[in-house]
């Protein structure tokens, strides 16, 4: 039982960097070596390392480690394909190191960042909104109990009707529970909640932008049937808002741009006779 007197306490997380928490044969790791050693992998293998998968992660770093170890007394680490192995590794590794450095240092200049701003504004709108659904034959949207399955110009007539009310002072939220065919949101009066471009269908996504705030549409016709959508809110980030972001989202394109700079400033020549035409830009 939560919290019940004979539940066994929660064991403390040790704090102290050097506390030995790990030892292999004569080969003491401290806390603060450990984790040094954990934050050095890859991210999924820290979030495991740092979760209920702590253990099975240190048994397999064990396990390397003393076959490792063991290698190396038997010189394996001697052999020219094991060193030529080591080293192409080591060159991975930094070159990978050396992109994320210049990805994290990249100078993203105003115009550049301004001129994604301007091409990819709608990534940085949303909307609150709501909508009835009358559905018709053949929408994945399954037909409500004790209601007709109808035609697509019976459901467009519904709809045409609903608008009507909804034009005259009828309650959005209430015909949204009676009416609306999309019985998750209908439940809540036909909140969709919050949404991003790309995240509805074409033609909804379309319209629903393109309302002005506390408007409804005319039925909207979808794959799922006419909708019937009022828009509740609209929030867009200025440039300003939205900088920081894109730098962050720009600064592997720029790591990009200096590592084939770097490339294009070193001479090269391959023998096509062995390795094949370069392949066209």
């Amino acid at each position: 039982m939560p919290g019940s007197v004979v539940e066994a306490p929660a064991a403390a997380v040790p704090t102290d960097p050097n506390l030995v928490v790990l030892n292999i044969g004569t080969e003491k790791i401290t806390l603060a070596q450990y984790n040094e050693l954990i934050n050095s992998l890859p991210p999924q293998f820290q979030a495991a390392a740092k979760g209920p998968q702590k253990r099975q992660i240190a048994e397999r770093i064990v396990q390397l480690r003393v076959m490792a170890r063991e290698a190396e007394k038997r010189n394996v680490d001697k052999k020219l394909e094991v060193q030529q192995q080591l080293a192409f590794q080591r060159e991975n590794i930094l070159a990978n190191a050396l992109f994320q450095d210049l990805a994290k240092n990249a100078k993203v200049d105003d115009a550049t960042a301004r001129k994604y701003y301007d091409e990819h504004k709608a990534d940085y709108e949303s909307a609150k909104g709501s909508h009835i659904l009358i559905r018709y034959k053949g929408s994945p949207v399954p037909v409500r109990p004790n209601m007709k399955d109808m035609t697509e110009e019976e459901a467009l007539a519904k709809a045409t009707e609903l608008k009507k009310k909804l034009d005259a002072g009828g309650d959005f939220a209430m015909m949204a529970k009676a009416e609306s065919d999309d019985t998750g949101s209908g439940t809540n009066g036909g909140d969709l909640g919050t949404f991003k471009h790309g995240q509805m269908v074409p033609a909804f996504e379309a319209a629903a932008f393109a309302l002005p705030v506390g408007k409804v549409s005319d039925p909207v016709k979808t794959q799922f049937g006419y909708h019937l959508i009022r828009m509740d809110s609209k929030e867009g980030k200025t440039f300003e808002q939205a900088k920081a972001e894109i730098v962050e989202k720009l600064g592997p394109d720029a790591a990009k741009k200096q590592a084939d700079d770097l490339r294009a400033g070193v001479k090269v020549t391959f023998d096509d006779a062995f390795f094949g035409p370069a392949e066209p830009k």
